[in-house]
């Protein structure tokens, strides 16, 4: 091969009681896509931070070079400058600035001392179309949703023509038309002879994009593979040291449970006095069971979520029974004193208190529990409770009183299922929550949803992934445009039916 255009050479990184990086190589040809793989806290993100600039240099081992040459990154304003872009999983978007605004922010069209606001309107009207994004340049960053604000935030970095884009987790809030959209920009992008580092859990995505990928292990570079070379089987056990055979743990046949949610004909609007988003929406769910929700994005299966936790939309009709009570205007703290609790797909914005430590976050929905008389907490009580539930979920972290921001994606989402669960719920609703992190995690969520479903509990499934609704479900509902656009049986999955289901067509009869 010719030089590098990027190399890491013997990168290794140390924070206090951990070695994050251990002597890591990693180089990146002009024109290649590049994954990085690896269970969470392998060192996917560590070496990110060290190459976009946010760790310094000085502050690790090893060094990078560019075009041969040694590079020093001492913020992100050098690694810019040395064209590299980086997209992490956390946004930097203002959200009281326009979509046009974001784009080009630091760097918009002027006329003379003035911003042309007028050119900058339409390159980005045409940057958005080229994504096929149905979205205003006008429009606030805030009324965006996850996925628009991430679809956002690739064009800005693609707009900048670096010579090295750098996608972290890219695709984990996107539809698939979504998807398939960002592989042909990045197809291009690579033909033109941009380079790519491209970090994903999801295997069948990296071998449809990826030319080779490298495995990270506790803070390792265990294996260079070319992907023509390599299998998804084979990646796997790099990953995580051990052969998995099956991604998806076999479920038990579901029994005839207790009914333990219904709901009828339910019709929400987002606020009073504007029109109903989820329409004419009715199902049951049993103790034993789950049931999984897809559908396109903007279907509305958050949206059903929350309203049946109480955190959103204004009921204009229909009837929800939670245990054979009438669920009628509940509020979050309502629901979880009778047992229906929910994981929020956005960990970071409403799932945990990043600042706070891991015990905090744990027991930071169950805190009745603890109270005594007076409004006293129990502290030692709280402290082994959370202990119990650290141990079991196999958190990775020194300890609970590890803060919880400083943790990977996937020991994140662990917190989250802890705090969930530390309520002691019989009807548990996750959305999305294996988004964003690794092959091992997901398996540990799956192992996990099992459990809750033996154990008599009742589970709500929200995912985009398709794969993941029909491996780990008993029934799937699919959403299009705020109604139910088919449900199914085990029997009864596939793929081309959900889909359709999704799109709001006609269901493919059997051939």
């Amino acid at each position: 091969m010719s030089v590098p255009l990027l190399e890491a050479c013997g990168l290794t990184k140390r924070f206090p009681g951990v070695l994050a990086l251990r002597e890591v190589k990693f180089e990146l040809q002009p024109g290649e896509i590049h994954a990085l793989c690896g269970e969470n806290g392998a060192g996917k993100s560590t070496l990110i931070k060290l190459l976009s600039g946010i760790h310094p240099h000085g502050s690790y081992e090893g060094e990078f070079r560019i075009d041969g040459t040694p590079a020093a990154f001492h913020s992100i304003r050098d690694a810019e400058r040395a064209g590299i872009a980086v997209i992490t999983q956390e946004f930097a978007l203002v959200d009281d600035l326009s979509v046009a605004e974001n784009i080009f922010l630091g760097r918009a069209p002027r006329r003379g001392l003035r911003v042309d606001w007028l050119e900058m309107h339409r390159r980005a009207a045409r940057l958005l179309a080229d994504f096929g994004l149905a979205i205003e340049p006008e429009t606030p960053v805030r009324q965006l949703g996850i996925g628009q604000k991430q679809l956002v935030e690739i064009v800005r970095a693609i707009d900048k023509k670096s010579r090295v884009l750098v996608l972290d987790e890219p695709t984990a809030a996107l539809t698939e038309q979504e998807v398939a959209v960002l592989l042909d920009h990045l197809r291009r992008l690579r033909a033109q002879g941009t380079a790519c580092i491209y970090i994903s859990h999801k295997l069948d995505e990296v071998f449809s994009i990826a030319d080779r990928i490298t495995v990270l292990r506790d803070g390792a570079s265990i294996a260079t593979l070319g992907v023509r070379d390599a299998t998804i089987s084979l990646v796997i056990k790099h990953m995580v040291g051990r052969e998995i055979a099956d991604l998806f743990p076999r479920r038990p046949a579901a029994g005839p449970g207790t009914l333990q949610l219904a709901v009828h004909r339910l019709n929400v609007a987002p606020t009073p006095g504007r029109p109903a988003w989820l329409r004419e929406i009715s199902f049951e769910l049993h103790g034993g069971e789950v049931l999984g929700f897809g559908g396109l994005m903007g279907a509305g299966r958050t949206e059903l979520l929350m309203h049946l936790f109480g955190a959103w939309g204004h009921r204009l009709g229909g009837e929800v029974v939670l245990r054979g009570q009438i669920h009628a205007r509940p509020t979050p703290r309502d629901s979880i004193r009778r047992g229906l609790v929910l994981a929020s797909e956005d960990r970071r914005r409403y799932g945990l208190i990043l600042e706070q430590e891991i015990g905090f976050n744990l027991s930071l929905s169950s805190l009745r529990q603890f109270t005594r008389a007076g409004g006293r907490i129990d502290q030692p009580a709280e402290q082994i409770r959370n202990r119990a539930f650290f141990d079991s979920l196999r958190v990775k972290a020194p300890d609970q009183h590890a803060r919880a921001g400083g943790l990977s994606g996937g020991n994140q989402q662990k917190v989250v299922l802890g705090k969930a669960l530390m309520t002691e719920p019989t009807v548990v609703m996750l959305d999305e929550p294996t988004r964003g992190i690794d092959v091992g995690a997901k398996l540990e969520v799956y192992e996990l949803i099992n459990r809750l479903t033996a154990e008599g509990k009742a589970v709500i499934l929200v995912s985009s992934e398709l794969p993941e609704l029909m491996g780990m479900s008993d029934r799937i509902i699919m959403l299009a445009d705020g109604r139910i656009g088919g449900e199914f049986a085990r029997a009864d999955f596939s793929q081309e039916k959900l889909l359709a289901a999704a799109m709001g067509r006609a269901i493919p009869s059997a051939a």
